[in-house]
């Protein structure tokens, strides 16, 4: 097995260190490797979808005063996104719920632009 070195945030790998002991990982590298297993499954699933097609988009990032970016991700996608539901769900914490419809490789543009995001800490695409 190849070993990989990689940076994180102290509060991530707290949270990770967290969730392993909650759900029984024997260790980091356990739920690292579930983690990017499941992010691999997910892209393909979206990469392999074809023709029209309906997705929700859920996004958290922090508020900080720059949600500019994310609007103007949306506003550049505003022929797909049908509509949007933002919320402040903890202090300086906002989750929004797009609704897209619309060509598959639009919508892999959008989540693109969307995960490229550093404001962006979370992307969940759920494909309907």
């Amino acid at each position: 097995m190849s070993i990989i070195s990689i940076s994180i945030q102290k509060n991530l790998l707290d949270q990770i260190d967290q969730y392993a002991k909650q759900q029984g990982f024997a260790n980091r590298s356990e739920i690292v490797r579930q983690a990017l297993r499941s992010y691999i499954s997910e892209s393909k699933r979206l990469n392999e979808l074809q023709g029209r097609i309906t997705a929700t988009i859920t996004l958290v990032y922090q508020r900080d005063g720059r949600r500019g970016q994310v609007m103007d991700i949306q506003h550049n996608y505003s022929a797909t996104i049908l509509t949007y539901l933002h919320s402040h769900v903890e202090a300086g914490s906002c989750i929004e719920v797009i609704v897209t419809k619309g060509e598959a490789e639009t919508i892999r543009q959008l989540v693109k632009a969307l995960k490229s995001s550093k404001q962006i800490s979370e992307v969940k695409v759920t494909i309907l």
